[in-house]
């Protein structure tokens, strides 16, 4: 049942679709809970489904992810918080999958970024800033784990702007850190919460609109509170009052301090952000810029995962609603595929919990079942041919042969090679030479992922060997006798990807830059958006 234009407005208004960005270890699954907790999403901190509590995190279900505790693909989680509708993808931090994060970042309309206060901004940190600058995509930065020692709060404000190329504001301030650690001053709310260390609960605010009142003294004592009036009259002559607006143009980045493995400081992150952050944005299709009030129904596939049920081998095309509304049982057109399709169990999520869901609004993001039909990147939409843009599979950077250790079982194998390829977990090339099958990665740990899942979601034995390539490059020119003559001076390092593309796998940097002068009317691109 479609909805009347006034609740539908409102609808997209109460959306907030946002990614949690960090180095790996920093908090990031760890504030994903307590979010979720926030949301009455989940009761327990570290629950799972069962009541039993159990030491790994809800957003982290893949076997191997609970062996190694790091996140590798990115969850999914939607709840309600007050009038809000809250979506959050949390994305792996480890940067061998740091391809999953800049899809995923893709697909929301803001990001939140976690940094230790320890170790302040990291190399992946910077990486994932740069694809938000390049998107114009607002960032609050949280400031985690004040419960152990770590570096001045003014000189982390200061990293913060010199790594990220942001400008900040703190909404937020911390009296003290590790043993120390007292509490944090609301700036954005003006109360004080005082830090009672609990894993499971939350801690109340204290309403303390003035500053100067003796009553600081009484909670935090003498010589903290000096220390807080002092900081606080630093913060107002150094940093400009926070504007919204710059915030929204990804000009200035709010800050918030806490511990979110102690549930501190998450809630007013949480009730800052859900006021500020903005409701689902226009996205740009090569066609034209598509509103998310517009009535026809588009959006596009951001991410493929395999197997989310062990029991059942099914994929799931996870589609971020774009405009319109998506509703269950309505035929759509797959605008690749030229053709219409209809689902009738399309799920939301709760991390692993799926719930068939009967309409999407923008800004929510829907799982369709995929029996190979989906690929990333794809559109759907109402009829329109529209296309979305904006997202690449990079030139991977290592490479190996995969070979097939149990003859018995080589149609699993490629059943399995193929779907995780669906995925974007790496990339697959077969060698024109000699028919062998390259698995090219972003980094080592995927090799292990692929290995691990191949044989515990299809059975299939496979085998590494070693390929010393230094980069994999799609080949493409106006020229088609310059590019058969290409092929043929090359054909020992020429590959084909999954969508029969012609790549030229160059075995070091001095032989591709030979390639790229001796043949000059032949494009190389190193990312597969040409």
């Amino acid at each position: 049942m479609p909805v009347n234009v006034s609740t539908f407005i409102e609808e997209i208004a109460r959306r907030r679709t946002f990614a949690i960005i960090s180095h790996p270890d920093a908090g990031k699954t760890t504030l994903t809970e307590k979010l979720l907790l926030f949301g009455g999403a989940i009761h327990v901190a570290g629950a799972v489904k069962s009541n039993k509590i159990k030491k790994t995190a809800t957003s982290d279900w893949m076997e191997i992810e609970k062996q190694r505790g790091i996140s590798v693909a990115t969850s999914v989680m939607g709840f309600d918080y007050g009038d809000y509708k809250i979506n959050i993808l949390d994305t792996p931090g480890h940067q061998d999958f740091a391809e999953d994060t800049y899809r995923t970042l893709t697909a929301v309309d803001s990001v939140i970024i976690v940094i230790d206060a320890a170790k302040g901004v990291e190399t992946q940190t910077r990486k994932l800033m740069e694809v938000c600058r390049m998107r114009k995509t607002p960032v609050i930065v949280f400031i985690n784990k004040l419960d152990r020692e770590g570096k001045d709060p003014f000189d982390l404000l200061d990293e913060v702007e010199a790594e990220l190329k942001i400008a900040v504001r703190p909404l937020s301030w911390p009296i003290n850190m590790g043993q120390r650690f007292k509490g944090v001053y609301n700036i954005y709310e003006e109360n004080l919460n005082l830090y009672t260390p609990n894993k499971q609960t939350i801690s109340d605010a204290i309403e303390l609109r003035d500053i100067n009142s003796p009553e600081l003294e009484r909670h935090v004592g003498g010589s903290d509170a000096q220390k807080l009036r002092a900081d606080l009259e630093l913060i107002a002559g150094v940093y400009p009052d926070f504007e919204v607006e710059k915030y929204l143009a990804g000009d200035t980045a709010p800050v918030f301090f806490g511990s979110a493995l102690n549930n501190f400081g998450v809630r007013e992150l949480l009730d800052c952000f859900v006021k500020i952050a903005p409701s689902p944005r226009p996205v740009q299709a090569m066609e034209r810029l598509v509103r998310p009030e517009e009535e026809a129904f588009s959006g596009f596939v951001f991410k493929i995962h395999a197997n989310m049920d062990p029991n059942h081998r099914s994929c799931i095309a996870f589609v971020k609603v774009c405009s319109g509304q998506f509703l269950r049982n309505e035929n759509y057109k797959h605008v690749r595929l030229g053709k219409m399709m209809r689902f009738s169990s399309p799920t939301a999520f709760m991390a692993q919990r799926k719930s068939t869901v009967e309409e999407a609004f923008p800004g929510d993001i829907v799982g369709l079942p995929d029996t190979g039909n989906f690929k990333i990147g794809d559109t759907l939409t109402a009829g329109e041919e529209l296309h979305y843009k904006g997202l690449p599979s990079f030139s991977p950077e290592m490479f190996k042969y995969i070979e097939n250790a149990d003859p018995m079982k080589a149609k699993q194998l490629n059943k399995g090679i193929d779907q995780l390829m669906d995925e974007g977990v790496a990339q697959v090339f077969v060698n024109q030479f000699n028919g062998r099958k390259i698995i090219g990665t972003v980094g080592q740990l995927q090799f292990e992922v692929i290995q691990y899942r191949l044989l515990h979601e299809y059975g299939a034995q496979c085998r590494w060997e070693n390929l010393s390539l230094y980069k994999a490059c799609w080949v493409e020119s106006d020229d088609a006798e310059a590019l058969e003559n290409f092929k043929k001076r090359k054909y020992q390092f020429m590959a084909k990807d999954k969508e029969g593309r012609d790549v030229f796998l160059a075995d070091s940097g001095y032989v591709l830059q030979m390639a790229q002068t001796d043949f000059p009317e032949i494009r190389f691109h190193f990312t597969s958006e040409f």
